[in-house]
């Protein structure tokens, strides 16, 4: 049964900041979903996340007849434990490139402004191609997948709390009373390349995705995020944006949920 891709995004200021450093990007025809998080003095981040996105966003468009005609060969699916189809991995590499033009891209804008020298931005990206989401993952926004009213989380932070708690170098009670909660190790653009995470998981219809800024998720528990998840996109959108005002708002909010019904649904 062919699944359908429902997406809806919106953004908020918060309560605390003047200018909006995120950006987003939601296209259901294509299947794929950006949410950015800038950074930088003078409006910088700001440029850093809106540059970003609409870099990667064209190199996607460019390149997405040729992974569909990859995909209707029906190669067949590669050894290993992962056996992803041969389509899949190359979206894959698709997915990397763009990010790591983007990074270029953000990187060549800051070095010819001396006011934006060190802008960056973080990338969470999904992908959904047939049965498989794809994810690029650069600094601490995220995508969660909800199924069977379970949040989880498919993407690795990547901030310093989190490279210290996969090393076991401090507890979760550690982390949560931690002043560094917003120190990240990986950002597009702040150097001319980045190493990029990639993901590929399997999708069932009736799942669904959240695609957040931190603004978002550090005032939220994973089970709040999968009980407002059953709202719908729009819906839930909307909800989940309130919520983190309604506790503080202290950072711009950006939130895509995506929801995968079957054709005739």
């Amino acid at each position: 049964m062919a699944i359908v891709r429902r997406g809806y995004g919106c953004t908020d200021v918060g309560r605390r900041r003047v200018i909006n450093e995120d950006a987003f990007l939601v296209d259901d025809a294509l299947g794929l979903y950006v949410v950015a998080d800038g950074m930088g003095g003078h409006s910088a981040g700001e440029v850093a996340s809106r540059e970003a996105i609409e870099t990667l966003h064209n190199m996607v468009r460019r390149e997405h007849a040729a992974m569909t005609a990859v995909e209707e060969l029906k190669l067949p699916e590669l050894p290993g434990a992962s056996r992803r189809p041969v389509a899949m991995r190359r979206a894959l590499r698709i997915l990397e490139s763009a990010v790591q033009h983007a990074t270029y891209m953000v990187f060549g804008l800051a070095e010819n402004n001396p006011e934006r020298r060190g802008m960056g931005t973080t990338l969470s990206v999904l992908f959904l191609r047939g049965d498989f989401a794809l994810t690029a993952q650069v600094g601490d926004s995220r995508v969660y997948r909800v199924r069977e009213g379970v949040a989880e989380q498919i993407t690795e932070d990547h901030t310093l709390i989190a490279w210290q708690l996969k090393r076991g170098l401090i507890t979760r009670e550690q982390a949560r009373a931690s002043q560094q909660k917003n120190v990240i190790t990986r950002a597009v653009g702040s150097r001319d390349y980045v190493q990029v995470d990639t993901n590929c998981v399997a999708v069932e219809t009736g799942d669904a995705f959240l695609l957040c800024s931190d603004g978002l998720y550090g005032y939220l528990e994973a089970s709040e995020i999968a009980d407002v998840m059953r709202l719908g996109p729009e819906a839930a959108t909307r909800k989940l944006v309130d919520l983190a005002n309604e506790r503080g708002g202290r950072d711009n909010i950006t939130s895509i949920a995506v929801q995968l019904c079957a054709a005739d649904a």
